[in-house]
């Protein structure tokens, strides 16, 4: 499902050298797989997300994912399998023009589902993260815990085959954590490959499993 061989990432920074963020990372993350990331600040996860995410490419290795070699497709294909990968982004990046319920409902509209089925999935996925309410909000209208949860819901929404997630605890409290780390192993337990990255041990001290651990961007724990 996921493979990395000797993986790299390099980034060039204007007319300077720029600096290695990931270096020789060689792991591999079975179908239906759910894997902890763990580090400490700046140890490279989000640069290894980014790169599952394809939203850059490695400089060195071999990068698999669903099976295609990400260093070979095209760019029409690494488009196709970027839409079958779900991304809770650290950052939110909600669209601010768009409401909790369009912005939920935009990878299944770029899918080109059937309008009746995106309301459908969509009202259904809001009211679990309990914005039945919020549905024609715009996130400036919107708490940081409830844009959290909005982002989450866009990510799942689609059912897709990997999921991975930048610390999307970091603005929920307690109760709120709890229920979003339960919707992810619901859909791990359905098949989809899940990674979260997270900060927080207390979290993956009451959800044990297999971690990848990173340290200046090598990988010290394969989980």
């Amino acid at each position: 499902m996921i493979r990395l061989e000797a993986v790299g990432l390099h980034y060039v920074q204007g007319a300077s050298s720029g600096h290695e963020v990931l270096r020789d990372l060689t792991m591999v993350v079975p179908e239906g797989g759910f894997r902890w990331l763990l580090g400490p600040s700046g140890a490279g996860k989000s640069s290894l997300l980014r790169l599952l995410h394809i939203a850059v490419l490695p400089t060195s290795g071999r990068l698999s994912l669903l099976e295609v070699d990400v260093g070979g497709a095209s760019r029409h294909n690494l488009a196709l399998l970027r839409r079958r990968i779900g991304m809770v982004f650290q950052d939110f990046r909600l669209l601010p023009h768009l409401t909790a319920f369009d912005n939920v409902a935009l990878p299944l509209r770029l899918a080109g589902q059937p309008e009746a089925q995106v309301r459908a999935h969509v009202t259904e996925m809001l009211h679990w993260v309990q914005l039945g309410r919020k549905l024609d909000a715009r996130p400036a209208q919107l708490s940081g815990g409830e844009q959290q949860r909005v982002a989450v819901a866009r990510a799942v929404v689609g059912r897709p085959h990997i999921l991975l997630a930048d610390e999307p605890t970091g603005n929920l409290d307690e109760i709120q954590a709890e229920r979003l780390i339960q919707l992810f192993k619901e859909m791990n337990r359905l098949g989809t490959t899940v990674i979260v990255a997270t900060h927080n041990d207390a979290l993956v001290a009451r959800h044990p499993g297999p971690a990848l651990r990173l340290d200046q961007g090598r990988l010290v724990d394969h989980g």
